[in-house]
Order: C-alpha cells, then sequence, then structure tokens
C-alpha cells in the first residue's frame, strides 16, 4: 500500500530544485499550497505600517486569543499564501484568531529585517488591546527560529512573555552542526545541507552563524514561556529541534517534544492529504487551547 507520505515525497522529488530567488519563492508557494484552506475560515488582509498580514478566524472562534505565525522558508522564501491552509486549520481547531505574517525576506532584507517585522507585529497585537497571555507565536522552520529570537527580545527589553510558543521543525542552529542533516539525508525530500548553507549566507550577510540572536540554540533560553516542539523523524533539522528542546529544558523553560515518525520537514503545512499532519495539528491545537485557559474535548 503506497502511504499519503510516500505520495508527497514523489510530488517533491518529481521536479529539479528550481536556483534562483524568485523561482524558488514561486515554487514554495505553488508546493506549499497545493491543497486550499479551510473553505469556511475567513482570511482578512491587514497592513502593520507597510508590513503585509493576515488574520483569520474560523466562525466560533474566540477572537480574544490569537496565534501570531511566522512562516518558514530559511528567511529566504515563504510567504502568507505558502502557509495560509496550515495556519487556517490551526485557528480553526484550537477556536482562536490567528495573525500570520510576512515579514521581509533575504537576501534583499537580512538579519534583523525579520525580527524588526516580527516585533512591530507584536507591538500591533498589543495595541489591538491584546494582553501578552492571550497571545501565542509560532513558525516553522526558519519561523520557529524567529519565534525564539522575538521572544529573547521581548525578555531582553523587559517585557512580559506570550502565553506560549510553538515550533514546527525549528531551524535553530546555523552553523549547521545537527548530525542528521548528514544522516537524514536520504530521506529528506525537502532540506539538504547545501540549502542551508546557502540561505544562511544570504539572511547572515557576513554576521557570524554562532551568534545566538541568529542561531538560538546558542542564547540564554531561560525565562521563555512554555513550548511545544514538533519535529519528523525523517527531517535533516530533526537535531535542531532535539537539541533545542533539550536547550529550553535545562534552562527550566516547560517544553513538550514531539517526534513523528516518518514525517518530513514541517509536514503539517500539508495536513489537507496527510493523517499525520491533522493528527499534529490537532495535538498542537489542543496544547495552545490548554495553555490558554480554554476548554478542550
Amino acid at each position: 500500500m503506497v502511504r499519503d507520505i510516500d505520495e508527497l515525497r514523489q510530488l517533491f522529488t518529481g521536479q529539479p530544485r528550481p536556483t534562483s530567488w524568485a523561482e524558488r519563492r514561486q515554487r514554495m508557494d505553488d508546493i506549499c499550497a497545493i491543497d486550499p484552506p479551510p473553505d469556511d475560515v475567513p482570511f482578512t488582509p491587514v497592513d502593520i505600517a507597510g508590513l503585509p498580514a493576515e488574520w483569520s478566524l474560523a466562525p466560533g472562534s474566540d477572537a480574544t486569543r490569537v496565534l501570531l505565525y511566522f512562516h518558514g522558508g530559511g528567511y529566504c522564501s515563504g510567504s502568507l499564501r505558502s502557509h495560509r491552509a496550515m495556519v487556517g486549520a490551526l485557528g480553526k481547531q484550537a477556536g482562536i484568531r490567528t495573525l500570520a505574517v510576512g515579514y521581509r525576506l533575504a537576501p534583499e532584507h537580512p538579519y534583523p529585517a525579520a525580527l524588526d517585522d516580527a516585533l512591530a507585529a507584536w507591538r500591533f497585537l498589543r495595541s489591538q488591546g491584546y494582553a501578552p497571555e492571550t497571545i501565542a507565536i509560532g513558525g516553522d522552520s526558519a519561523g520557529g527560529n524567529l519565534t525564539l529570537a522575538t521572544l529573547i527580545a521581548l525578555r531582553e527589553a523587559g517585557e512580559a512573555m506570550p502565553a506560549a510558543a510553538w515550533l514546527v521543525s525549528p531551524w535553530t542552529d546555523l552553523t549547521m552542526s545537527g548530525a542528521t542533516l548528514d544522516s537524514k539525508a536520504a530521506v529528506d525530500p525537502l532540506i539538504s545541507r547545501d540549502y542551508l548553507v546557502g540561505l544562511a549566507q544570504a539572511f547572515l550577510a557576513g554576521r557570524a552563524a554562532n551568534d545566538p540572536a541568529v542561531s538560538p540554540l546558542f542564547a540564554d533560553l531561560a525565562g521563555l514561556p512554555p513550548t511545544l516542539v514538533q519535529v519528523g523523524s525523517s527531517e535533516g533539522l530533526l537535531d535542531d529541534a532535539v537539541s533545542i528542546a533539550r536547550a529550553l529544558g535545562a534552562a527550566e523553560v516547560p517544553v513538550v517534544l514531539e517526534v513523528w515518525p516518518q514525517m518530513i520537514h514541517a509536514w503539517m503545512v500539508w495536513a489537507a492529504r496527510l493523517a499525520d499532519g491533522r493528527a499534529g495539528l490537532a495535538n498542537a491545537a489542543g496544547w495552545l487551547r490548554v495553555r490558554f485557559g480554554l476548554k478542550t474535548g
């Protein structure tokens, strides 16, 4: 029997990887948006001082709780469109509002542009009346990195922490020291060491890859909010996720780590065609509801 994950792999491996930034961005949008978002979830554009963003709020959801979401794409690709289905499905299952952010991309806008945009989105939510305990921050891949960078910046500024953080297949070590980048190379159809090196160079623009500001694995993580880390076992970034969960725990941060067998990088983006994608989102939705103090079950 052909598994749904095998069918998805074939979809990715059947085409050569593009080289130009424009082609990469278009391909990511195309492959991540192969399935439409939930048809009963409205999406509303919002401009945050020139920064494109998008609300979602499924019927019957609690508009007083919100997930601030940062998409993946190695800081060089990804968009509101690429992750709309995943974000909308999570918001619907959790029964909360979402705000996805189209932060600026490298190489045109290297570090710290994305972090500046993330902090602007946080300030926008606060200006809309959302207290920190009514906000969760999440992201996949580079969006997971940006989630942690945002939390660290907020802590350093003396601001109260949000209710929770949600990390999906996070890229936490831009030095690429994780052994699974090599040991999982044959089973990861999306991520490779060479690919990440190019993305990191574009994003860092000469900044040291081991700087805690860009590699949160090396940062002081004390005081961060409860965190859910979800990763697939067939990912080159498996070590990044496991290592950040260990580092968070060592810093006395409440952390839950889920490793999903045979799943690939950011598999929940394709939840519409992956049973384990839907199950992963359901787990995240239930966990966020607990963190928000909402009823479950």
